[in-house]
C-alpha cells in the first residue's frame, strides 16, 4: 500500500475546501499522513481525523512562515522522510507549484503540476496545453509530488476514523540558513465571497465591463460565487490584481464559470478553461469565448446579467 502526504499550510480553525479534496484523493492512493505547517486548533485537528489522516508531521520550528517557500519545502521533505512517503500532494498554487519543484530536487522525485484526477494506481491526469488537452503521466521515480487544481474531486470523510499520532520533525540545518526572509505584510480586505481559486462559481469580467462590476458583484453575491477578471480588466485598476484569472494569473476550476465581457484570449482560457461549465455573456458574436463555451449569451452584459440575477433571486424567494 502506497503512503500518502498531503502538505496543510496554516490550517488555524478550519481546513480548505482544497485541502479536504487533496485528503479524499490521498485516502484513494493509499495510507494518509499529513504534513501541518502553522497554527492548527482543535476543529481543523478533528477534520484531519475524519478525512482519515493516521499521522499528523509538525516541523520543530514555528517561524516557518517568516521565510519564503524554501523552509517549507525542506520541512515537507523531512516529514515525507520520517513518513516513508511514496507520494506527495500539494496544492496547484504558485507557492504549491515552487515547494514542489523543491522538493523534486531535494527527493529526487518526478513532480507532476495541473493534476485532476489520480487513478488508484497513481497515474495522473494533466491539463495541458491552456487547458485544451488532459493527458495522463506516472513517475518512474520512488516518490512522486503532485500539484492538484481545486475542485477536482467532491471532498468526502473516511468510513472510519482515529485520532492522527502526532510526530515532530527536525528541520535540516541548513533549512533557513540561506532563506528569503519576510520583512512586512499587509492585511487584505476581508470578503464573504469565497476564495477564488477554490470557488464552485466564478463570475469574472473583462474590458467589456468598461471599470463598472456592479452587475457581476451582484450576480456573482447572488450565486455565492466568487468574482475573477482577465488581464486587461485588472490592468485598467478596475479590479485588485489578485482577481486575474489566465496565464499570467491564477488558474480555476470551477463548477460553474461565467465570463461576461470578456473576449476569450488563449491567455486567458489557459486559466479557466477545465470549468466544468462555462456561460459567456458578450456583445461580439465572433468572440473566441464561444468557441470553448457550454451556454453563450450575445448581448450586452449590463442588460443580461442584471436579469440572471433577478431571476435567481426570484427563484429563490
Amino acid at each position: 500500500m502506497a503512503k500518502v502526504l498531503v502538505f496543510i499550510d496554516n490550517p488555524g480553525q478550519a481546513l480548505t475546501k482544497t485541502s479536504l479534496e487533496l485528503l479524499t484523493i490521498a485516502r484513494s492512493l493509499g495510507e494518509t499522513a499529513a504534513a501541518v505547517n502553522g497554527e492548527l486548533q482543535d476543529e481543523a485537528a478533528a477534520t484531519l481525523a475524519a478525512y482519515g489522516a493516521v499521522t499528523l508531521y509538525r516541523p520543530s520550528a514555528a517561524d516557518l512562515d517568516d521565510y519564503l517557500v524554501g523552509p517549507k519545502a525542506a520541512f515537507l521533505a523531512a516529514a515525507a522522510g520520517a513518513a516513508g512517503a511514496n507520494v506527495i500532494l500539494t496544492e496547484n498554487s504558485a507557492e504549491g507549484k515552487e515547494i514542489a519543484a523543491r522538493l523534486g530536487i531535494r527527493l529526487g522525485a518526478g513532480v507532476i503540476t495541473d493534476v485532476v484526477a489520480v487513478d488508484p494506481g497513481g497515474t495522473a491526469h494533466k491539463s495541458v496545453l491552456a487547458g485544451s488537452y488532459t493527458t495522463t503521466a506516472k513517475a518512474t521515480t520512488p516518490v512522486s509530488v503532485l500539484t492538484v487544481k481545486s475542485n477536482s474531486v467532491t471532498p468526502a470523510p473516511a468510513v472510519s476514523a482515529t485520532a492522527p499520532d502526532s510526530v515532530t520533525v527536525q528541520l535540516p540545518a541548513d533549512a533557513t540558513a540561506a532563506a528569503a526572509r519576510i520583512t512586512a505584510r499587509v492585511d487584505k480586505p476581508a470578503s464573504e465571497r469565497p476564495d477564488l481559486a477554490e470557488a464552485r462559481i466564478v463570475v469574472a469580467g473583462g474590458r467589456g465591463v468598461d471599470g463598472d462590476f456592479g452587475p457581476l458583484e451582484d450576480l456573482a453575491d447572488a450565486l455565492g460565487a466568487a468574482i475573477g477578471a482577465s488581464r486587461a480588466a485588472t490592468d485598467a485598476g478596475w479590479i485588485g490584481h489578485d482577481a486575474q484569472v489566465g496565464q499570467t494569473g491564477k488558474t480555476v476550476s470551477p463548477q460553474l464559470y461565467i465570463s461576461a465581457g470578456i473576449s476569450g484570449a488563449i491567455q486567458q482560457k489557459s486559466g479557466m478553461q477545465t470549468a466544468k461549465v462555462i456561460v459567456a455573456v458578450n456583445k461580439d458574436a465572433e468572440s473566441p469565448i464561444f468557441e470553448i463555451a457550454d451556454f453563450g449569451v450575445v448581448g450586452d452584459l449590463f442588460h443580461v446579467l442584471p436579469q440572471a440575477t433577478a431571476e435567481i433571486k426570484k427563484r429563490r424567494g
